[in-house]
C-alpha cells in the first residue's frame, strides 16, 4: 500500500484555541438525547422553546401572586 498523504507542513499547536473558546459552547449529549435531537439546530429549537414556557411559567406566577 502506498502512502498518497501529503508531508505535514510547519503548524501551530493551539493556533485557534482562543478563538475557539470565546466562540464555541461543546456539550456533550447522552445517546437518547442526541437521537431525538440529532443536530445543533435541534437542540437550539428546543432549548429556547423550552425557556419561553419557563419565562411565561414565571410571569403567570408572578401574576398569581400580585392579585392573591
Amino acid at each position: 500500500m502506498e502512502d498518497d498523504l501529503r508531508p505535514e507542513e510547519g503548524g501551530v499547536r493551539g493556533k485557534y484555541i482562543e478563538r475557539y473558546r470565546s466562540g464555541t459552547n461543546l456539550i456533550l449529549l447522552d445517546p437518547d438525547v442526541a437521537q431525538a435531537f440529532p443536530t445543533a439546530a435541534d437542540v437550539n429549537a428546543a432549548l429556547r422553546l423550552l425557556m419561553q414556557i419557563a419565562q411565561r411559567q414565571q410571569e403567570n406566577s408572578s401574576l398569581l401572586e400580585s392579585n392573591g
